[in-house]
């Protein structure tokens, strides 16, 4: 039994922000319905390759990409475009506790399904937008993708190396940034709603925007640059405010270094062999060091170049200051610490024997995440859950019109 369970979620959202806030929601056993499109589905399903292989080792076509945020859910195949689908959605709703959507603003209404019309046929509905900019402003009508968001929304301008270093220039973070934090900013205020519809006794519209999301990600380097006038650039590997806190090259390879405090840092030149850096009363405290950035992260790159990585990172993890090596993906899969974690997870896929996936973080002593449907195809449980709502007749009268897949 999961924290959520007994809720049930109409997910009419598709690509990544409303499916990963449903897939959490689904995690913590709510009922997700995902509604698509008949013979076309979410886009992510033909955002390939990767593909999952068969246990033959044919290429079927399910993409990694919608494999990625859709595990735990029930698909529905409904045209919500005829009078139809709108009205067999809007019988769903009304068994329905939250509904998600991220189409753009205003755009349901036409079909009925917006949240004015919605909440009319189920008044403790909680209905979830999500879009680039919001239901409200001069940019409410725009489409909005992540890439652009994070490029509006400022992070791009601390995201790079310098611009006077060779590849300097604005970069995207590697993964889908704004469309992740809004999921789960997303999932955060559909449970704060459903709490609060506790003692209300109604639901309520959440009106998510990348944007904000990407606004309010930026925390620390917003606040340093409202606090002191001065717009923040592009600092590689560094970080703005706490100095050694970078990547270091080595004789071999690459390695982290994050110290947070002045006496991490007297441990770190010590058991390094640099006991005098953090003497000199210019590096001593950590304003001095951020003071004097370019010129203790030089002694102390010039140093580590006399061993491999693996030498120091072992040196300094001895002394408990925080440090790393860089890890590729596999690398990063097969740590013991992800594996004990439960972060890479075992389920049984129709398709695949041995399918294997991303774990979820949430970990509750009492009501566990608990990974019970993988990703599904389309339409997979279109009669299931659809013959709560209608007849056998009715289904395949909607079938035959294709409504329904």
């Amino acid at each position: 039994m999961g924290a959520l369970t007994g809720f049930k979620v109409l997910d009419l959202s598709r690509i990544l922000a409303g499916p990963w806030c449903s897939q959490i929601l689904a995690d913590l056993g709510a009922e997700v319905i995902k509604v698509e499109k008949p013979f076309h589905g979410d886009d992510t399903r033909i955002w390939g390759p990767p593909f999952l292989k068969s246990d033959h080792g044919n290429e079927t076509g399910e993409s990694a990409y919608y494999l990625s945020t859709n595990r735990g859910k029930y698909s529905v195949a409904i045209d919500m475009a005829s009078a139809e689908g709108q009205a067999l959605i809007k019988r769903m709703v009304v068994d329905s506790d939250v509904l998600i959507e991220n189409y753009k603003a205003g755009s349901l209404k036409k079909y009925g399904l917006d949240y004015e019309s919605l909440s009319k046929l189920n008044p403790k509905l909680v209905y979830c937008s999500i879009t680039g900019f919001g239901q409200t402003g001069p940019r409410a009508a725009e489409p909005g993708y992540d890439f652009i968001i994070q490029g509006m929304g400022g992070m791009m301008s601390v995201t790079g190396e310098r611009d006077d270093l060779p590849g300097g220039g604005p970069q995207k973070a590697g993964l889908a940034f704004a469309d992740l934090t809004t999921g789960l900013y997303s999932a955060i205020a559909i449970q704060a709603a459903l709490l609060s519809r506790v003692s209300t006794g109604e639901g309520q519209h959440i009106d998510m925007a990348l944007l904000d999301t990407q606004v309010a990600s930026l925390s620390v380097l917003a606040m340093n640059y409202l606090t002191s006038d001065k717009v923040p650039g592009r600092l590689g590997n560094a970080h703005a405010n706490i100095v050694p806190y970078q990547v270091f090259r080595a004789k071999e390879g690459e390695f982290i270094i994050a110290c947070g405090n002045d006496q991490q840092f007297q441990m770190l030149c010590e058991c390094i062999g640099l006991p005098e850096l953090s003497e000199n009363p210019k590096f001593s405290k950590n304003k001095g060091r951020v003071t004097y950035r370019e010129e203790v992260t030089e002694l102390l790159q010039q140093h580590f170049m006399a061993q491999p990585a693996k030498y120091w990172v072992e040196r300094i993890h001895a002394v408990k200051v925080p440090v790393g090596m860089i890890n590729d993906l596999q690398q990063t899969l097969e740590e013991e610490q992800v594996i004990s974690r439960e972060m890479v997870i075992k389920m049984e896929h129709p398709l695949r024997s041995d399918y294997i996936s991303i774990g979820s973080p949430i970990k509750l002593s009492k009501t566990p995440v608990q990974y019970v449907k993988t990703p599904p195809y389309l339409g997979e449980d279109t009669d299931k859950i659809l013959n709560r709502f209608i007849s056998e007749t009715e289904l395949a009268i909607l079938r035959d019109k294709k409504i329904i897949q």
